[in-house]
């Protein structure tokens, strides 16, 4: 319960600053690096395919006060947890397994929010950037230009900015460097919170229990952040 107060009072100052006039300016971080970022590029692949089809689909039928953009830390959230802790919300599961920066920035301009504009984004996306050999500063670079895209689709909506979730291979460190970059990005209608630092442990660490591989979550992991990730999203609401 505390770390779920200390989140809610770190975001309150952002939302009591929340206005029109304010609303459609850009994120508060600087740009990361000067190294060329990879463009906006469609995936071809069966499963991203039916999976895009899917959002696109979902969001024209019913309006959905929340949409959660990801890869597959957000598709793969057990269904029980989900439809128990976060569908009653309102919130639409948008997350393609295996996407990266690049990738979901596509898939915003081609049918994910082409249906009633939600009142507040989730976003986590970023690690398969790192995974595919990028250094911290393009991985956040590119979280970046999601962040500038979505304020500019959606300019009366709030973004709540995750932080990646730890991993427990040799790219540990690159995940705490692109959150302590990314940081910086919260301000105004953009609100940052590392909501996975409630998967370590004592030491640090990223526990079998909490992740078989490595990388992806167990449903252990997924309850400990749907505690944390409910009141956050009941705030953006309100």
């Amino acid at each position: 319960m505390r770390i779920i107060k200390k989140l809610l009072l770190s975001i309150l100052p952002y939302f009591a600053s929340i206005s029109p006039s304010n609303a459609t300016s850009m994120v508060a971080c600087e740009q990361f690096t000067k190294v060329p970022i990879e463009a906006p590029t469609p995936r071809d692949d069966p499963h991203s395919l039916e999976r895009l089809a899917s959002i696109n689909a979902a969001v024209k039928v019913r309006p959905y006060p929340v949409i959660f953009f990801g890869d597959s830390i957000t598709e793969r959230w057990t269904s029980a947890i989900w439809q128990k802790e976060l569908a009653p919300q309102g919130v639409l599961d948008a997350g393609i397994d295996g996407d990266r920066t690049e990738h979901l920035l596509w898939r915003l301009d081609h049918g994910n929010l082409d249906g009633t504009p939600p009142e507040a984004i989730v976003l986590l996306i970023g690690t398969n950037d790192l995974g595919h050999g990028r250094s911290p500063e393009v991985a956040a670079e590119g979280i970046r230009l999601n962040l500038i895209h979505l304020r500019e689709r959606l300019p009366k909506a709030t973004i709540l900015l995750l932080g990646l979730t730890p991993r427990s291979d040799r790219f540990q460190g690159e995940v705490n460097s692109v959150n302590r970059l990314i940081k910086t990005c919260g301000g105004g209608s953009v609100v940052y919170a590392d909501i996975g630092r409630t998967l370590l442990n004592n030491q640090g660490k990223l526990t079998r229990s909490l992740s078989i591989d490595g990388v992806h979550l167990t449903d252990l992991a997924y309850m400990r952040l749907a505690k944390q990730l409910k009141p956050l999203i009941q705030a953006l609401l309100r």
